[in-house]
């Protein structure tokens, strides 16, 4: 699964952190988590980050994770906690599955440059200034060239 670079999430914060304080609230990442059919309640936000904003660095780190899929493996977890963290990476991976299908408006299983334009545009992260970003950002992660990105 591709991940965006910083410079992309640093322009998803800007649009997210509405009033320029250089937080983004619980609400608001949930907002957009909502529009790409990542589904966490307020209140599991609020559980996970135990604070009311995050700070750029945080969005990151959360973006990063929540994008790559990856989990932090424990050293010496017994078979219940590893039984338990393969129904959570399962889960994880079904959320970003929905996620990718949200910018699959075509139900293809690709994602190209026009797609991610429609959809940043939906979520007003989107204007005509930043057209050619898109296919940058498809290009930046299609590891095999074809021009589109696949799940």
């Amino acid at each position: 699964m591709a991940t965006f670079n910083t410079n992309d999430l640093q322009r998803i914060f800007e649009k997210l952190d509405r009033n320029g304080d250089g937080l983004v609230s619980l609400e608001e990442l949930n907002w957009v988590l909502e529009r790409i059919g990542v589904h966490y309640s307020l209140e599991e936000l609020e559980l996970l980050f135990e604070k009311p904003t995050l700070d750029f660095d945080e969005f990151l780190f959360f973006c990063d994770s929540l994008i790559s899929n990856q989990k932090a493996t424990t050293s010496g977890s017994n078979e219940n906690e590893e039984s338990e963290e393969v129904e959570k990476d399962d889960e994880e991976e079904s959320d970003l599955f929905e996620a990718f299908n949200v910018f699959d408006l075509n139900g293809d299983g690709f994602i190209t440059s026009e797609e991610l334009q429609s959809v940043l545009a939906r979520l007003g992260m989107w204007d005509e200034t930043s057209g050619k970003d898109c296919r940058s950002m498809i290009r930046a992660y299609d590891t095999n060239s074809d021009g589109v990105l696949d799940f």
